[in-house]
């Protein structure tokens, strides 16, 4: 056995990895929204329902830091999570709250999932390299999107898809554990050592970054459709900024080998102008693929610059992916999905654009903050 795994590249199974687990987000960010509403949800309860998920997300890293180890079995045992999270979903969509509960439990499953395969790629692979292995979960994005936009007419065939992408989920995660499964994790010791208010100003703007993100994950799709444009439309406008993400993911190595500070301080600079010009220019079509061109910038690039800066400031490696994914996905993303679906109008990009311009100037907070470090470990930048 120990033969057959040398002989399978770690790049394989994570790159089918991030191709089905980025598949199931794209059903579950872009089309779910719009099913609920068939199923007669309002917007604000929409907006409580995508809270869930990413506010376990924002838990999970605090039990971890101080009753669980995240290693290789606790990984498979999240992957089945997430399949029993999306089968409880077909039978309670249409009930709130039963169906409210069931994303909880999806959503913790998320938090422990993803933060473990990003680990592995950040040690495993190089920059450059690690941006073409994850460009496939864009690939998956993509290719759900396309797909779903020409075909969903039945509001359950949504879910059927989300199962389907979980399952296949769970098979490539189970090759990478069994592949990962003799590294040595971090100590609970270790991991309780961890402290957020070390870099108390980079956290908050992480956090802020992603608030920013509520209305359009939650509600680009509902907001663009009631601009006239249609649902096939604006599931190419999705496509078109995973593309412009993909192409980033591809070319990006050169980029990350400045510093990585002054990387995440510009994609947070243009993620405000990109939320601006949605808010002004919400009938235009070729402004609106504008605006998601940048998402090469505001996304591809920012993630990965991000998740390398985090990489570099903690010795605790899989506990800071998780606490990246639970502060900014998880806490910014649940509060910027009820604020979402309270401010969901005309202003809304507004709103988006001045909280997107906050996080951009937090970060000059971290910056002076970081300069006064006399750790060596601790002022790496790049």
């Amino acid at each position: 056995m120990r033969e057959i795994d040398s002989k399978i590249p770690i790049e394989l199974p994570l790159a089918f990895f991030y191709f089905f687990y980025f598949s199931l987000v794209g059903v579950y960010v872009i089309f779910m929204p719009k099913v609920l509403l068939s199923f007669g949800y309002s917007k604000a309860e929409i907006g409580i329902v995508y809270a869930a998920a990413p506010f376990m997300r924002f838990l999970i890293p605090f039990i971890f830091r101080r009753f669980i180890t995240l290693d290789h079995k606790v990984f498979l045992i999240s992957l089945v999570l997430m399949l029993l999270g999306s089968l409880v979903f077909l039978g309670t969509i249409e009930d709130f709250w039963s169906y409210l509960i069931a994303n909880l439990l999806f959503g913790a499953a998320m938090g422990i999932s993803l933060p473990y395969v990003e680990t592995i790629s950040l040690h495993k692979l190089s920059k450059n390299r690690y941006g073409k292995v994850r460009l496939y979960g864009s690939i998956g994005f993509t290719v759900i999107a396309l797909w779903l936009g020409k075909v969903l007419t039945v509001p359950y065939e949504a879910l059927y898809y989300l199962l389907a992408m979980v399952f296949f989920t769970l098979l490539s995660g189970a090759v990478i554990a069994h592949i990962d499964r003799d590294t040595k994790m971090e100590t609970l010791e270790e991991n309780k050592s961890f402290s957020l208010l070390i870099y108390p100003w980079f956290w908050l703007s992480l956090f802020l970054m992603q608030v920013s993100f509520g209305g359009f994950y939650n509600f680009f799709t509902i907001y663009e459709t009631a601009h006239s444009i249609s649902l096939e439309i604006t599931s190419w406008l999705w496509s078109f900024g995973v593309i412009c993400e993909i192409i980033m993911l591809y070319f990006q190595g050169p980029l990350l080998q400045r510093n990585l500070l002054t990387i995440i301080k510009a994609a947070t600079l243009i993620t405000a102008i990109r939320w601006l010009i949605l808010y002004l220019f919400p009938d235009s079509l070729p402004l609106t693929f504008a605006s998601q061109s940048l998402h090469a910038v505001s996304f591809a690039l920012y993630h990965t610059a991000a998740i390398s800066y985090v990489f570099t400031l903690y010795t605790q490696k899989k506990l800071a992916q998780q606490f990246f994914l639970g502060i900014a996905f998880g806490l910014g993303g649940s509060v910027g999905a009820l604020l979402a679906g309270q401010i969901y109008g005309e202003n809304m990009f507004l709103i988006e654009a001045i909280i997107a311009l906050l996080a951009f100037v937090t970060l000059f907070g971290h910056a002076r903050r970081k300069k006064q470090s006399t750790s060596g470990a601790d002022s790496y930048d790049h």
